[in-house]
């Protein structure tokens, strides 16, 4: 596509225009000392469900241990739920964990709890 040099410098000015409205948008920032520690822990974890298998991957970036435990809730009545046992997830570690239904699982999530 060739401008023509009426149209090239349009293009620059929209450019330019959008820079100067983005600047002028005040942008929030939390101070380091008003930051919460507390913020900064748990491991994240991706969750897959596979017809009745569970498996969870969970990396912990932070500098404190995450306790981690996968809890996996059966579709059928008479499929036994099951909870995991804790696995820690030291920092810039990632773990597996994984669990199973007899039948359909309808639900399975991951619980955090701080390490000692």
């Amino acid at each position: 596509m060739r401008l023509s040099r009426r149209t090239a410098p349009l293009p620059l000015a929209v450019a330019f225009l959008i820079t100067l409205a983005y600047q002028a948008v005040p942008q929030a920032r939390v101070p380091a000392d008003e930051q919460d520690p507390a913020e900064h822990f748990g491991a994240a974890c991706w969750v897959r469900v596979l017809d009745s298998e569970v498996t969870a991957y969970c990396r912990n970036p932070y500098p404190e241990t995450d306790h981690l435990s996968l809890h996996i809730e059966c579709a059928r009545w008479w499929d036994i739920d099951t909870d995991r046992a804790r696995v820690a997830a030291g920092p810039a570690r990632t773990v597996r964990l994984a669990g199973r239904c007899w039948k359909e699982v309808q639900e399975a999530w991951v619980s955090h709890r701080r390490g000692s």
